[in-house]
């Protein structure tokens, strides 16, 4: 673990601590992919590595430290990053050995709460206000669970520690890697004035050069507009961004987030034009996503085909149905229709994906009554849990 202390924020005086505050801790793994690459391979430590693509093609999955230093980072076409760092060495992903880690990790977070939230295999936010492991502090949980991934892992993660999941997300970035920032309830507000407005979740780069052309660049620049201007230029974003900017969030921790759709998709080394290679591909990417169905209990009743030219131009193509598709044979069938329907391709395809939406639960009413149960409104224990 770290040797650093966490970071605390100091309060500006008209700060107030509302009444009965959550203690909400999300956990951000660093570098995730890269860093398990990097501990099972000795040679790749301390090296610039990307998980993903190709020096040729491909875009990048994850990034290592050392090659963000060059400013390489996730999404980013392979190509652009191979400029910015020639000495980029790319590996190819190994993804069910990042689920088996995550796992790992999700089972360290269980031991201090079952209100877990997951968001991606590396990470996730925890509701802590019940301290069912009778700790005494949300701070202590934090550091508790960053010791034990380090150990049983050999990995290291990145905790923000808070009274709401805005401020918590924001706050585990704050001391990356490997570092722990705490806000307490009467420091949120000006911890978030302080902020830059692009580190708001939701702002991308389109919606920042917007905020910078009404001269809003900071938290505090946003907390300074009315409702009404902010809806007038952002639309449905508006009351997200007026209660952030003054450190309001009341979303509660869910242990089963609502996904919309189930998919996979399979980026080529070489174009496929041919039927036969494309058909063969097809199969095995409507396996993969008929297994993920499966594991998440859910049925679908749209199915859709992405295809990514050579050229990088990309079409979908989509057929709904009034009942959920029944099995894998019929996906797949599905599939095959619908790729069948853009044959013989005009220029090779360099990815081809599948998507599973429309998703209707297939849990009995009971097993879904339970999860709900257990979104809980963490009031505080009595005694003395404090951040």
């Amino acid at each position: 673990m770290s040797s650093r202390s966490p970071t605390y924020y100091r309060a500006m005086p008209e700060d107030k601590t509302p009444a009965g505050p959550r203690k909400i801790i999300h956990i951000d793994m660093d570098a995730f992919f890269a860093s398990v690459e990097q501990r099972d391979n000795p040679e790749l430590r301390g090296r610039p590595v990307a998980v993903g693509g190709s020096a040729a093609r491909g875009v990048v999955a994850a990034a290592s430290y050392e090659a963000r230093e060059f400013g390489v980072r996730s999404a980013m076409p392979s190509v652009t990053a191979r400029k910015r760092c020639p000495a980029l060495v790319f590996v190819k992903p190994r993804f069910e050995v990042y689920r088996e880690v995550s796992q790992q990790i999700h089972a360290i977070f269980r031991r201090y709460t079952q209100l877990v939230e997951p968001l991606s295999l590396d990470e996730a936010y925890l509701d802590v206000t019940a301290d069912d492991a009778a700790i005494g502090s949300a701070t202590h949980i934090a550091q508790l669970i960053r010791k034990a991934i380090r150990e049983e892992t050999g990995l290291t993660a990145s905790a923000g520690v808070s009274y709401n999941k805005f401020i918590a997300k924001i706050a585990s970035d704050q001391n990356k890697p490997d570092g722990i920032c705490v806000v307490r309830p009467e420091q949120g507000a000006g911890f978030v004035a302080e902020l830059p407005i692009r580190r708001f979740y939701g702002v991308g780069p389109k919606t920042a050069e917007k905020m910078a052309r009404l001269n809003i660049e900071t938290g505090a620049d946003l907390r300074d507009c009315e409702l009404d201007f902010l809806r007038e230029h952002f639309g449905k974003s508006a009351e997200y961004l007026f209660h952030a900017s003054r450190g309001i969030d009341d979303r509660q921790v869910k242990t089963e987030r609502i996904r919309k759709s189930i998919g996979a998709e399979r980026t080529f080394g070489d174009d496929l034009i041919e039927e036969p290679a494309l058909r063969e591909a097809l199969a095995e990417i409507a396996a993969t996503v008929w297994d993920r169905v499966q594991k998440h209990g859910s049925r679908g009743r749209t199915v859709t085909l992405k295809l990514k030219y050579a050229d990088f131009r990309q079409i979908t193509r989509a057929r709904s149905f009034p009942e959920p598709v029944a099995d894998g044979e019929s996906l797949f069938a599905i599939a095959q229709e619908l790729l069948g329907e853009q044959l013989p391709l005009p220029r090779g395809a360099r990815l081809l994906g599948l998507t599973v939406s429309s998703l209707e639960s297939f849990k009995s009413n009971d097993a879904v009554s339970v999860v709900t149960g257990a979104v809980r409104e963490g009031a505080p224990r009595q005694g003395s849990f404090e951040f």
